[in-house]
């Protein structure tokens, strides 16, 4: 492998981190934030799911396709090219332009009319965001020591739980406005007709939610662009690390190939997502469904408070991880194993309880320890290889996240949802005269199209309790996958020792 040497703007290695404390601090926050409109672009949809449910008629396995595969496999695809841009370009800018991209493909989802134009909206959404995390851990990797970036890592992480808690805080409220408010704020800017000439019917909160949340990226994205100096490659590294050309995908597996702990610890994290997306998705419409609570009461009274404290969980998970180091270098793979064990019994009491305090506090407690594992997955995923493959790793990882978590996650749920909902029609309605596909008619039917319906009060009383105890069943079912992926994350703490690259010094 040959050695460069070192171009024109970059540093000899020199095992400290890059620029003032209070700069680098603005460079983390900053990042952060961007991570956070990441997941208040990403999450939105969930956080209106019920509604969009209604608005196309689906049923649970077509709102987890919505939800899953197209967006996970196109997060995947540009992923990994993005990311080797990032290893040999300039990472700013590429983070500015994919910031644009995501921003303006999230507002055009509230232009849908269709299932299909919502969906081709959505892959927008997941090509631009594909080109986020990459150079952001890549960044942060060269402005913070060894030493210091499993703390950095776990606030930055902090941008998944905050800009979820965000985009519910915002989006439920936004998404929940009348027709009446949303016209009143066309009209105020000159669009008062809209609606009419777009199509968009009634109900549509959910569509302004979508292109009040999108529209400021764009500006957030000039604001890093003018801001954020790009550091030297390599500058917070150890003394004598080898300055070297960038390494290609190629390469990048090879290195990979020599480091079981990456693979086990990529594969419990996307057990993680896959359990995690799946609950996102659907949790509001469970609620929605079982105990008649809105998106926008759901979002301000259940989703806000989770994000927060999984927020906390993310944030303790690096701290306790950087505190325990000296003691254990292996902690940052450990303690998530235990963290993800012990959240299975709570998240699943949680969600057969009654709704109240009590049950916002259960769920609560299991949101915190699923979350402590977040920073240690981008600590590993970039500590066991060298500084000229860190952004592409980090792509792998998120590609093999992607897939799982994301792509097949909503759409398990989904399935397993509408499995679940067709054996309750069963057990409720031996006689077999109410279907799966009618009782989905009628629950997602608008109020004033229900008279046009053939079904009686009691049937579509008893496809109510089917459609919410699917879900409900689905998510607990889920949540059980959780095992396996604390048994790889202690399996990856087992070999983390000789496979780390990046020590804390």
């Amino acid at each position: 492998m040959a050695i460069a040497s070192t171009p024109a703007g970059e540093a000899p290695a020199g095992g400290q981190s890059f620029g003032t404390p209070g700069y680098r601090a603005y460079v983390l926050l900053s990042l952060t934030f961007v991570y956070m409109l990441n997941f208040i672009d990403r999450s939105l949809l969930g956080v209106v799911a019920q509604p969009i449910i209604r608005e196309f008629g689906l049923n649970d396995t077509q709102y987890g396709f919505l939800n899953g595969p197209p967006f996970a496999i196109f997060y995947a695809l540009m992923g990994i090219p993005i990311a080797m841009l990032a290893d040999r370009f300039n990472r700013v800018f590429i983070l500015v332009a994919c910031i644009a991209i995501w921003s303006l493909m999230t507002a055009l989802c509230g232009f849908a009319t269709s299932f299909v134009f919502l969906l081709i909206a959505r892959i927008g959404v997941a090509i631009g965001e594909a080109g986020g995390t990459p150079p952001s851990n890549s960044i942060i990797a060269d402005y913070f020591k060894p030493k210091s970036r499993a703390n950095a890592l776990g606030i930055f992480a902090m941008g998944v739980t905050i800009g979820t808690a965000l985009a519910n805080g915002f989006g439920g409220p936004i998404g929940g406005l009348s027709d009446e408010a949303v016209v009143s704020f066309f009209a105020s800017i000159g669009l008062p007709d809209i609606h009419e000439q777009l199509g968009w019917g009634d109900n549509f909160g959910w569509r302004f939610a979508f292109i009040a949340l999108g529209l400021p990226g764009v500006i957030v994205a000039i604001v890093i662009l003018f801001t954020i100096k790009e550091p030297p490659r390599g500058f917070s590294d150890p003394p004598g690390t080898s300055r070297v050309e960038k390494a290609s995908i190629g390469e990048t597996l090879k290195e990979l190939g020599s480091k079981p702990t990456f693979w086990t610890m990529s594969v419990g994290a996307a057990l993680v997502a896959f359990v995690g997306y799946g609950h996102f998705g659907f949790q509001a419409p469970m609620m929605q469904r079982l105990h008649g609570i809105g998106p926008g009461e759901f979002a301000l009274t259940y989703g806000v408070p989770l994000a927060l404290v999984s927020a906390v969980g993310t944030f303790l998970g690096g701290y306790l991880s950087q505190l325990l180091t000296p003691r254990s270098v292996t902690v940052v793979a450990w303690l998530p194993a235990i963290g993800l064990a012990l959240s299975v019994p709570l998240y699943i009491f949680g969600f057969y309880m009654e709704p109240g305090t009590p049950q916002l506090i259960v769920w609560g407690i299991g949101a915190v320890l699923h979350y402590s594992y977040l920073g240690s997955q981008y600590t590993i995923g970039q500590g066991v290889v060298s500084m000229r493959a860190r952004a592409t790793a980090i792509a792998i990882l998120l590609l093999i996240v992607a897939l799982i978590g994301n792509g097949i996650g909503p759409q398990f749920l989904g399935i397993m949802s509408d499995t679940f909902m067709k054996m309750q029609i069963t057990s409720l309605d031996p006689s077999g005269v109410l279907t799966h596909a009618e009782c989905i008619k009628a629950v997602t039917a608008r109020p004033a199209d229900l008279a046009a319906l053939t079904i009686s009060e009691e049937n579509l009383a008893l496809c109510r309790t089917a459609y919410g105890e699917g879900v409900r069943q689905a998510m607990s079912l889920q949540t059980l996958f959780f095992i396996p992926a604390a048994g790889l994350f202690f399996i990856a703490s087992l070999t983390l020792k000789k496979d780390m690259v990046a020590k804390p010094v």
